[in-house]
């Protein structure tokens, strides 16, 4: 199979160009910049801005499959001269448009549990609306909604550390918002998965990891890692709201009215769609255990 993976030199997407290169497929990971990636070199690496149709239409023609990786993150402010529309909403629908104009038969989407075209902040409902766009293509698509993913240069270890301080800390109500981390060593190969079977064609897929952390457990446990303690107390929602909204037009704070708005929604699954691939909670690797520790 010839597939592109938009946002291939990213997070997740060197891990998935990787997992399919290893299976057989041949892999193009599109970017904006593609230079330095950590990709073996028999991967193709191609230039392009999901924002500008015409940057990608060429590259997306003619391949059998293509995998969507491009999103702003959730977790703090988007870049100045940037938003959720134009990159969550706006790069889907341009991807979709070129799949469909250049013969793709396969798309992968990568959402975000919690996708709602009518969600609370930015990032959701953009994301519930470019499920929506995937939805009502042409395409034999499959949806995926993770929770955090996590692993060797994501960024929810960073958000946890740049959020908080070792030994005493502040956590807006306590850091009691929950969270299921999923490692991304789990997470790619339901991907590749994803596109290799039929079956999954048509299907939307809410996965997470095997345990249940809070914010103030993700904190403890990443303090830990380092040989550092950290004791936590209670910043109440309303005034952490009130604070994040103030410092929204300051660039020098990473984060904003949105990122308050989300540490009011858990991020946890009902029922773990990982049994789709034959996998089980216990198969996972914890959050813990990526840090080197024994839970």
């Amino acid at each position: 199979m010839n597939v592109l993976v938009a946002g291939g030199t990213g997070f997740i997407g060197t891990a998935l160009c990787t997992e399919l290169h290893e299976r057989g497929h041949e892999v193009t990971a599109l970017s904006r910049d593609p230079r330095g990636s950590d990709l073996p070199a028999e991967i193709e690496r191609s230039r392009g801005n999901v924002s500008a149709y015409d940057s990608i239409a060429g590259t997306v023609a003619g391949h059998d499959a293509v995998v969507n990786l491009v999103a702003l993150s959730p977790l703090y402010k988007p870049p100045s001269g940037v938003d959720h529309e134009t990159v969550n909403l706006g790069g889907t629908a341009n991807l979709v448009q070129a799949a469909e104009d250049g013969d793709v038969d396969r798309f992968v989407q990568m959402s975000a549990l919690g996708a709602d075209p009518d969600g609370d902040t930015d990032y959701i409902r953009t994301k519930g609306e470019a499920e929506t766009l995937v939805r009502n293509s042409h395409l034999e698509w499959t949806i995926f909604r993770p929770s955090v993913v996590f692993g060797g240069g994501s960024e929810f270890v960073e958000f946890t550390k740049q959020l908080t301080t070792p030994y005493v800390t502040g956590l807006p109500g306590g850091g009691t918002t929950r969270f299921q981390p999923i490692w991304v060593g789990d997470l790619v190969p339901m991907l590749a998965d994803a596109l290799e079977d039929a079956k999954h064609v048509g299907e939307t897929y809410e996965v997470a990891g095997p345990q249940i952390v809070t914010l103030a457990d993700a904190t403890e446990l990443v303090y830990e890692a380092e040989g550092k303690s950290v004791s936590i107390f209670s910043i109440p929602m309303p005034l952490a709201k009130l604070g994040l909204t103030a410092a929204d037009p300051l660039p020098f704070v990473p984060f904003g009215a949105d990122q308050a708005r989300s540490l009011e929604q858990h991020n946890t699954v009902v029922t773990n769609d990982v049994t789709a691939f034959g996998r089980s909670e216990d198969d996972l690797t914890t959050f813990g255990e990526s840090l080197g520790l024994n839970r």
